[in-house]
């Protein structure tokens, strides 16, 4: 059973300490969206603390998902402000507001693996 010490120490690790899953519909072709992901990347490369981001597609529903690798909650709470984050409903022309969630990391399977 895990204490909440060690459910919180994430400090000295290199796994992330924060995950985030936002998952919409959107009423753009994979194609569209994939071409629009690309055009945003480099603004997702430059954020400080991201440290990696999953592009992923729902296989039954079709809905599109992107799943961030956060270092730290300081750097999930500036892209949680971000004009970034707020542009991402109307970038992917979303039907319907994205769902969003947070998962607190507090154990790996590997190390030094994303």
């Amino acid at each position: 059973m895990y204490t909440i010490q060690d459910m919180t120490e994430t400090k000295n690790h290199p796994h992330p300490t924060l995950v985030l899953l936002v998952k919409f519909k959107s009423r753009l072709s994979l194609a569209e969206v994939l071409e629009i992901a690309d055009n945003r990347i480099d603004e997702f490369r430059a954020l400080a603390g991201l440290k990696q981001k999953y592009y992923l597609q729902d296989v039954q529903s079709g809905e599109v998902a992107g799943l961030y690798l956060w270092e730290s909650p300081e750097a999930f709470d500036e892209f949680r402000n971000s004009e970034l984050r707020a542009s991402i409903a109307e970038a992917y022309q979303t039907e319907g507001e994205p769902r969003v969630e947070v998962f607190k990391v507090f154990r790996t399977l590997r190390e030094n693996a994303l």
